[in-house]
């Protein structure tokens, strides 16, 4: 039965690169310093801050308030993203920090 496996693709990605970021929600932890967000891997949710340092490292002159960080958030998202999903196929546990070096 060569037929099944010789017409079966394999899936370009990964089950470590599933991830997807559908909820737009971010929310500013001052505990962790730096902005919370969350993503999706098929039934199971991930988490995610990326820290202050990193908001500083793509807006510079960025503003230590709690709306400057997450305006800088919304400015950066898609690189923030692209980064988070580097660091969840590397590791896809726990909490998930991206820093400056990230980007």
């Amino acid at each position: 039965m060569m037929g099944w496996f010789a017409n079966r693709r394999s899936s370009p990605v990964s089950p470590r690169s599933a991830i997807g970021f559908p909820n737009a929600s971010r929310s500013y932890d001052p505990t962790r310093h730096g902005v919370r967000f969350w993503g999706n891997d098929s039934s199971m949710d991930a988490d995610f801050i990326v820290s202050e340092e990193a908001l500083q490292h793509l807006q510079s002159g960025l503003g230590e308030a709690e709306a400057d960080f997450l305006r800088a958030f919304d400015l950066h998202r898609e690189r923030i993203l692209e980064a988070a999903t580097k660091i969840y196929k590397r590791d896809n546990r726990g909490m998930h920090v991206v820093g400056a070096s990230d980007f």
